[in-house]
């Protein structure tokens, strides 16, 4: 599949046409995530197998549709469903909703996922803030001939996530009787799930969470001028002194259980902005 501005933009204008919006914020689903995106009632929605150029989902939980509505006065598409590297994608690839929604006028990107706990003060369930990420997919989005009208050929990453939008995440989380948390979240390739000895490692360089998705993502977004927030639900504890086992089936039935909590996050986040801005 090519990735070039041609083809980003037939893609863009088809989504335009089918659904007249021009949205302003992005959101993406993890894996058992996919009704977070019940803080808005959608008003179009469209599988991924319609969209031109489009990749598709392979991994359960991940429905495939992206959805176009309105959510407390901001105009919304919402990826019910990602891509990743280990079901053999490219990292441009995985990259290429946020570029449509770049050219769809996107200028705030809320991301979501399920992700491993490193830090001992997390607990299963818990809600963790992203505050910065360490790449070690040994992958990048940004690799080829840069095109300079969707960014700098080297785009600055020290302030990827944007602090004003997890304050205003962790704003919406005290009005619910909620204490988020936040941390570094490392992005792996996977499939496979990490070794004690991994684990150790992630834990010393300073992870408190892990996880195969959200990296590319967010890497492309900061080159195309968005605004970032990402929020992880940590879904299984990852101790390896004491290594048990994550199954897809504990992380789907976990994030079954928070997700209604952070949808209600994500929609006290978007009630948010227009007061914060």
């Amino acid at each position: 599949m090519k990735n070039d501005r041609k083809t980003v933009n037939e893609t863009a204008e088809f989504l335009k046409n089918r659904t007249g919006t021009q949205p302003t914020i992005g959101f993406f689903s993890g894996t058992g995530l996919g009704t977070a995106v019940s803080f808005f009632e959608p008003e179009a929605r469209l599988d991924y197998r319609e969209i031109p150029n489009f990749p598709q989902a392979t991994v359960t939980s991940h429905t495939g549709r992206m959805l176009f509505g309105q959510a407390h006065g901001q105009r919304v598409v919402a990826m019910e469903g990602r891509f990743h590297l280990y079901e053999g994608y490219r990292p441009q690839e995985v990259a290429f909703p946020v570029r449509v929604m770049q050219a769809l006028g996107v200028k705030t990107l809320i991301l979501t996922n399920a992700a491993g706990g490193l830090d001992p003060s997390l607990n299963t369930g818990d809600i963790l803030v992203i505050a910065d990420h360490i790449n070690l997919t040994g992958e990048n989005p940004l690799v080829g001939p840069n095109e300079d009208a969707w960014g700098l050929r080297f785009p600055p990453m020290t302030a990827a996530y944007d602090r004003d939008l997890g304050r205003l995440a962790f704003r919406a989380g005290a009005a619910l009787g909620v204490s988020l948390k936040t941390g570094v979240y490392a992005g792996l390739k996977g499939p496979s799930l990490e070794t004690p000895a991994e684990i150790r490692f992630l834990k010393t360089i300073g992870a408190a969470a892990v996880g195969f998705s959200t990296v590319p993502e967010v890497i492309a977004a900061v080159h195309g001028g968005m605004r970032v927030l990402g929020l992880s639900i940590i879904t299984n504890m990852n101790d390896p002194d004491h290594p048990v086992p994550a199954t897809l089936e504990e992380v789907l039935d976990v994030g079954g259980r928070v997700t209604p909590l952070l949808s209600d996050i994500v929609g006290g986040v978007l009630s948010r902005l227009e007061t914060a801005s």
